[in-house]
């Protein structure tokens, strides 16, 4: 592989290893359904205290996927690239396709 395409695939997984976790998945996918949250917000929806909430804001911003606005003393967020909603379909096809074949060796186990 030469550089070129290896600096693309390395660009590809930090995305990726930024979305790995389930509080940053559900930050995505709140913004994805409205068009700002300040960090106060996600804080009681998740259930973290703040410094938490805003390490995993912090991680999503540096790969790109977020934006932040200051306003006073609260932080507002959103998407920076709502593509991510592509990325939620897909992968919920695939949890379906999953479920779907397991479902058939469970059903061919019991025959």
């Amino acid at each position: 592989m030469d550089a070129k395409t290896l600096a693309k695939f390395e660009a590809r997984a930090e995305i990726l290893k930024a979305m790995a976790h389930a509080t940053r998945l559900y930050i995505l996918d709140v913004l994805l359904k409205e068009d700002e949250v300040c960090v106060g917000d996600f804080t009681a929806q998740i259930g973290a205290d703040a410094s938490t909430v805003s390490k995993h804001l912090s991680v999503l911003k540096s790969a790109g996927l977020i934006s932040d606005v200051k306003r006073g003393n609260q932080v507002f967020y959103r998407l920076s690239t709502p593509c991510v909603l592509r990325f939620f379909d897909c992968a919920e096809a695939v949890i379906k396709k999953r479920t779907a074949e397991q479902i058939k060796v469970a059903q061919s186990i019991n025959e």
